[in-house]
């Protein structure tokens, strides 16, 4: 049996399992997710971060859904990746390398669950490339369908989300988002693929906030309402996007098993 410290980590209730593998890889991380993030069985959570060494950047960020499948970006755990890092000793500014390129993460604040700001890069928008008219396809390194809707609700999202990537636009999947703008804010509800539904999206955050800038329905910067609090988003003089959020680190723990 091997030794596996993890870390359980969340953001705006979208948890992790931090494990740091630069010293002793895991090598079916795939399994490892789908084992220890089922919630009746193993530790429980949306997904398992594994921090690697970079040779670009401080550290590589690989994300790997409950299901086993990988992401190529997770605005929520890069936040709790940076938070990590920062209490083993690294600087509270960092880049950090993902499947989407390298993001740069600063740490706002240390005090209760920390705060953690996340330069996201540009967003791609798309309208019109599959068949909801009413849908904004959102690039933020992965792919986004965001629908601004009266109610959040009235809406079976995982049947929506279904349907929505089936779409030959998405081969891979997609995150599904329903966004109920209000007079300050706007709530939303997050359909993560290769997870269900979720209590946040930091990357949908991100899709749904390019989308109402897009609309001229908010001006930045933007309070996204999640079922787990509350997301900042704005954007720079060239449109790129920043996220602010919390990152809490809920336990530290030590697995003993095969898998690595």
């Amino acid at each position: 049996m091997t030794a596996i410290p993890f870390a359980k980590m969340h953001g705006t209730r979208n948890d992790f399992i931090v494990i740091d593998t630069r010293e002793r890889s895991i090598p079916n991380l795939a399994h490892f997710a789908r084992r220890y993030c089922d919630r009746h069985s193993g530790i429980g959570a949306d997904g398992v971060l594994a921090i690697e060494t970079s040779p670009v950047a401080d550290a590589r960020m690989r994300v790997i859904n409950a299901d086993g499948s990988e992401a190529e970006m997770c605005g929520n755990g890069i936040r709790c990746v940076a938070r990590f890092l920062a209490e083993a000793g690294a600087p509270e500014r960092l880049a950090i390398e993902t499947l989407a390129g390298i993001r740069e993460t600063v740490i706002e604040s240390r005090e209760g669950d920390w705060s953690v700001r996340v330069a996201m890069g540009a967003t791609s928008i798309e309208r019109g490339t599959i068949a909801f008219p009413d849908a904004t396809v959102v690039r933020v390194g992965n792919p986004h369908v965001v629908l601004f809707v009266d109610a959040l609700d009235s809406y079976n999202l995982a049947m929506l989300a279904g349907r929505i990537t089936d779409e030959p636009a998405f081969a891979d999947g997609a995150n599904v988002h329903l966004a109920v703008v209000e007079s300050d804010r706007v709530r939303v509800r997050h359909f993560e693929r290769g997870v269900g539904e979720t209590q946040a999206c930091g990357t949908g955050a991100v899709a749904v906030a390019a989308a109402a800038r897009m609309r001229d329905l908010l001006s930045t910067p933007m309070r996204i309402e999640v079922p787990g609090g509350t997301l900042l988003v704005d954007f720079d003089a060239r449109g790129e996007a920043r996220l602010l959020g919390p990152a809490a680190r809920v336990f530290d723990g030590v697995l003993y098993d095969d898998v690595a």
